[in-house]
C-alpha cells in the first residue's frame, strides 16, 4: 500500500519555478511517509505534479511510481494506492491489444487499461484502490476511489487548481490548502462524527471522491462521475443456491487477496468473521507449505473487570484458545495497558486528521504498530456485519425503527457535554434530520417491496455507505499510519452487491443473525465457533482507564485556553464525571458508550489543537 499527492491547475506552469513546486511535491509525500517507507518519486509537468511513497507489497524491485507511458506520442502517468486481485484476468486482453509489459506489479495493468479504455477501467477493476492518472493527449487528471471506498482520497480546489492526496495533512502540506473549520465542519463532528458524511472531508473546502466514484479536472474545470453504486435487483435464487454462491464468493475473495510478494498475516478475534479469513488463508498458506501468522487484540485488565452485556456477550480468547489447534497457524496473543491505550487517543487523531472512534482507533494504532513489526499485510473479518446483517439494528425494534441513523439516533446522549446554545446555533438535531433524510432518498428500493423489507433495505444501505465507511476509515488510518496494508476480503464488491438483495428471511434464521455466512461456511470452523453470538472489536472495562481520562477531562476545564471550552458545559460535565458510566448504552455504534464520551471530547479538543482550529 501506499500514500499519493498532488496537483493540477491549467493556469500554473510549474516549470518556471521547478524546483519550488518540486519541493512542495515532497512536502505532501513526506506528510504520509508512514504509509510506506520503501520507494518515494515525483512527476512535475507543466500544468501537473504528483508525488508518491510505496509500501512494496508486489514487484518489490520493479513498480516504482510516479509511472509513465508513453503511447502515440502522448505520456500518461499513474500514481495509485491499493491492490488489484484481477490482474491475471486483465493481462490478456491488453497483451492482445499490443501493450508490453515491464515489471508484474498492478499499477502498470491499470495505466495500461486506462490509455486503452479511458475511464472505463474503472468499472473492470477487482480491489481496493485509489490512483491519479494524468492523460497527456485529454490534458486531464482523474481521480478515481474503489467501489466501497477501502482506500481514501482527499481533494480541494483552490486558485483554479486541484490539489489531491491520500490523507488531508498531504493537502495541508500545499502553499494553498490550509487546515480551517467552519460551522458544518463542527455539526459533522458533533452531530455525525465520527462518522461523516460520504464525500465531504470536514475541513472547510476540503472533499473525497465518493466510493464507486471518479473526478475528472480539465480546463472545464471539476466533474464528478459515479460508475458503480448499489442497485435493487429481485433475488431469484433459492436459499440452497444463495448459500453456495456466498460460499464460493467468499473463499474466492480471500484467495484473490492472498496474493503478496511479502507474507500476509491475519487478524484472529475467534469471531465467526475473523475466523472464517483465517481458515481459508491458512489453507492457502499450507499450500505452499508455509504458516500462516495470526495476531488477536485484548486489554490487560479485562481478566478482572469484563463485564458481559447485550453488545458484548464473550470475550475472545477461549474462542481463540479453541481455534489454534485445529488451524495450525503461528500466533500472537497482543496486550494493551490502560495507560498505553490513553496515550494513544492524540496519536490517533494525528493518524486520521480528525476525532474517531476514540478506544478503537487508539488500540487499533497501537496493536497495528506491533503487527508492523512483524509483517507488512494482514487480512481482517471487517465489513462482514454491515454486508451479512449482524448488527442488533438489523432486528432489534427499537433500533431497526429508530428515527434516525440506528446507530447513532440518540442526539442526547451524544450532545450530553455541550452547552445548550451550542447546540441551538449549530442546528445540530436540524442537521442530522436532513442528513438522515438526503440519505434515505439515495437508497436504491424495489418497487412493490413490504414496508418491513423496505425498511431492512434501507438500513443495509446505510450502514454499508455510512457506518462501514466508518470502521473502513478507521482501519485505514491505523495500519497505514505503520505502514501495515489491511486487506477486507469481505467487502469485495460482488459480495456486496449480491448481498444487497439478498431478502433478510435468508440471511437471518432460526433467532441467528449472519446465519446465512453460518452455513455458507459450514465445514470451515468448530460449531462453537461457526455459530458464537456476535461480540464486537474489544474494548476495556477498566475503571482504572475511565479515570485517567476523567483526570484529563477536569484539566481541560481548567485550562482557559483550551479550545474544547468554547463548546462544552463545565457543570453537566462536572456531573457527567462524578456519575456511574453505562458501559453497555452505546451513543454510537456498539463501543462508544459513557467513558468514550469523554475520551472522544478529549479528541476533539486534540484536533482543534493540532491544526490550530478555533
Amino acid at each position: 500500500m501506499c500514500g499519493i499527492a498532488g496537483f493540477c491547475n491549467f493556469n500554473e506552469d510549474y516549470t518556471y519555478s521547478r524546483a519550488r513546486w518540486a519541493g512542495v511535491l515532497v512536502d505532501m509525500r513526506k506528510a504520509i511517509a508512514h504509509r510506506g517507507h520503501d520507494q518515494t518519486g515525483e512527476y512535475l509537468d507543466r500544468h501537473v505534479g504528483l508525488s508518491h511513497t510505496r509500501l512494496s507489497i508486489r514487484d518489490i524491485s520493479g513498480g516504482i511510481q510516479p509511472m509513465r507511458k508513453f503511447v502515440g506520442g502522448y505520456e500518461y502517468v499513474i500514481v495509485y494506492n491499493g491492490e488489484i486481485y484481477n490482474t491475471d484476468e486483465l493481462l490478456p486482453e491488453l497483451e492482445r491489444r499490443g501493450y508490453v509489459f515491464e515489471t508484474t506489479c498492478d499499477t502498470e495493468v491499470i495505466l495500461c487499461a486506462y490509455i486503452e479504455y479511458g475511464t472505463d477501467c474503472a468499472e473492470m477493476l477487482n480491489g481496493i484502490y485509489s490512483f491519479a492518472v494524468w492523460d497527456g493527449k485529454l490534458e486531464r487528471l482523474m481521480l478515481c476511489r474503489d467501489r466501497v471506498g477501502v482506500k481514501p482520497l482527499f481533494y480541494a480546489e483552490r486558485e483554479g487548481g486541484l490539489v489531491f492526496g491520500s490523507e488531508p495533512k498531504a493537502l495541508f502540506a500545499h502553499p494553498d490548502v490550509l487546515p480551517e473549520a467552519d460551522d458544518d465542519s463542527f455539526r459533522e463532528i458533533f452531530a455525525i462524527g465520527p462518522a461523516r458524511t460520504p464525500g465531504v472531508g470536514v475541513f472547510r473546502g476540503v472533499r473525497e471522491v465518493v466510493p464507486g466514484h471518479f473526478v475528472i479536472f480539465d480546463r472545464s474545470g471539476l466533474l464528478t462521475r459515479t460508475y458503480w453504486t448499489l442497485r435493487a435487483r429481485p433475488h431469484e435464487d433459492s436459499y440452497e443456491a444463495t448459500v453456495q454462491k456466498i460460499g464460493a464468493l467468499v473463499r474466492d475473495a480471500i484467495r484473490r487477496q492472498m496474493v503478496s510478494d511479502v507474507p500476509v498475516c491475519s487478524f484472529l478475534s475467534g469471531g465467526l468473521d475473523s475466523s472464517i479469513i483465517t481458515a481459508v488463508a491458512s489453507r492457502c498458506m499450507r499450500e505452499s507449505s508455509a504458516l500462516l501468522h495470526t495476531f488477536s487484540f485484548d486489554f490487560t485488565e479485562n481478566d478482572t473487570f469484563f463485564e458481559a452485556n447485550s453488545f458484548q456477550p464473550t470475550r475472545d480468547r477461549p474462542f481463540v484458545d479453541m481455534l489454534l489447534p485445529l488451524l495450525g497457524v503461528d500466533h500472537t496473543y497482543l496486550y494493551c495497558t490502560d495507560g498505553e491505550l490513553a496515550d494513544m487517543l492524540p496519536l490517533a487523531v494525528r493518524a486520521k486528521d480528525l476525532p474517531g472512534m476514540t478506544d478503537v482507533d487508539a488500540s487499533l494504532l497501537y496493536f497495528c504498530g506491533l503487527v508492523s513489526e512483524h509483517n507488512k499485510v494482514a487480512l481482517t473479518g471487517e465489513c462482514a456485519d454491515e454486508i451479512f446483517g449482524g448488527y442488533p439494528w438489523f432486528y432489534r425494534p427499537e433500533l431497526l425503527y429508530a428515527d434516525g441513523f440506528p446507530w447513532s439516533h440518540d442526539m442526547d446522549a451524544r450532545c450530553a457535554l455541550l452547552r445548550d446554545d451550542v447546540r441551538d446555533r449549530l442546528k445540530l438535531d436540524e442537521y442530522t434530520r436532513s442528513r438522515y433524510s438526503d440519505a434515505l432518498s439515495r437508497v436504491p428500493r424495489l418497487p412493490g417491496e413490504g414496508a418491513e423489507d423496505a425498511r431492512r433495505r434501507e438500513v443495509s444501505c446505510l450502514n454499508q455507505r455510512w457506518f462501514m465507511q466508518t470502521l473502513l476509515d478507521r482501519m485505514d488510518r491505523t495500519s497505514m499510519a505503520h505502514g501495515l496494508e489491511v486487506r477486507v476480503p469481505f467487502a469485495d464488491h460482488r459480495i456486496v452487491e449480491y448481498m444487497y438483495n439478498v431478502p433478510w428471511s435468508m440471511k437471518f434464521r432460526e433467532g441467528s443473525e449472519k446465519a446465512l455466512l453460518r452455513d455458507a461456511c459450514e465445514g470451515l470452523l468448530p460449531p462453537p465457533v461457526l455459530r458464537r453470538k456476535k461480540s464486537p472489536y474489544p474494548k476495556t472495562y477498566s475503571p482504572g482507564y475511565e479515570k485517567i481520562l476523567a483526570g484529563r477531562l477536569r484539566c481541560l476545564l481548567d485550562d482557559k485556553d483550551a479550545p474544547i471550552n468554547e463548546f462544552i458545559d463545565r457543570e453537566k460535565t462536572e456531573r457527567f464525571l462524578s456519575s456511574p458510566k453505562d458501559y453497555g448504552k452505546p451513543w454510537f455504534g456498539q463501543l462508544m458508550a459513557g467513558p468514550q464520551s469523554i475520551a472522544y471530547i478529549l479528541q476533539v479538543n486534540d484536533w482543534m489543537e493540532l491544526y490550530g482550529i478555533s
